[in-house]
């Protein structure tokens, strides 16, 4: 399934019973662009500031204070609900005096950041696949013409006795394409290695 992040960085404010609920999210690289973010936007004079960031397989969240499961929980089910990637949203709450339940801190907390992100302006993540090639000279010209149709990058070439090894970087379903054309351009001379 292909992702999302952020094209740019949003905000959503809930009111629930008198407490005021203001989701902030971006789009983050790694844990320390999701801990850089999330400082920013933490508002030291709230009564919560509750939080969680996904990228890739690793993923964090906090309660901040709140039940335990009642808001850290919630808003990573929103991004991952959203289908975000590379996302990190902090929700600050304001108390206003009514206690809302459990129930009600995850309809809040999950709510409010669901439709931060909802209405935010979404940026396709694309899979990128690395693949490492040895060509003989003589097909050097054919791989050189396939490159581009499949967009594939070339991040390394190195000479030897025997033709050229490349190391490219490419969108992940344009791989068999390039086998393909690689395939059809050499009469199959081409070896290609998916571990790059």
């Amino acid at each position: 399934m292909a992702l999302d992040t952020l094209a740019a960085p949003a905000s959503h404010t809930l009111e629930v019973k008198h407490s005021r609920f203001v989701a902030h999210a971006a789009p983050v690289d790694d844990a320390d662009g999701a801990a850089a973010f999330m400082q920013r936007v933490h508002v030291a004079d709230a009564t919560h500031n509750c939080w969680a960031w996904r990228v890739g397989d690793q993923y964090r969240s906090s309660d901040d204070g709140e039940p335990a499961g009642t808001a850290g929980r919630p808003i990573l089910a929103a991004i991952d609900g959203q289908g975000f990637d590379r996302v990190a949203v902090v929700v600050v709450r304001w108390y206003g005096g009514i206690k809302l339940g459990a129930g009600g801190l995850v309809r809040a907390y999950g709510g409010c950041a669901a439709e931060c992100l909802r209405t935010a302006p979404r940026l396709r993540l694309v899979e990128l696949a690395t693949l490492q090639l040895h060509a003989p000279f003589d097909a050097l010209g054919s791989v050189h013409a396939a490159l581009p149709g499949a967009h594939a990058v070339k991040l390394e070439e190195r000479f030897d006795a025997d033709g050229v090894t490349l190391q490219l970087q490419l969108p992940a379903d344009r791989v068999d394409d390039l086998r393909i054309r690689l395939r059809d351009a050499t009469r199959n001379r081409v070896r290609i290695d998916d571990n790059g």
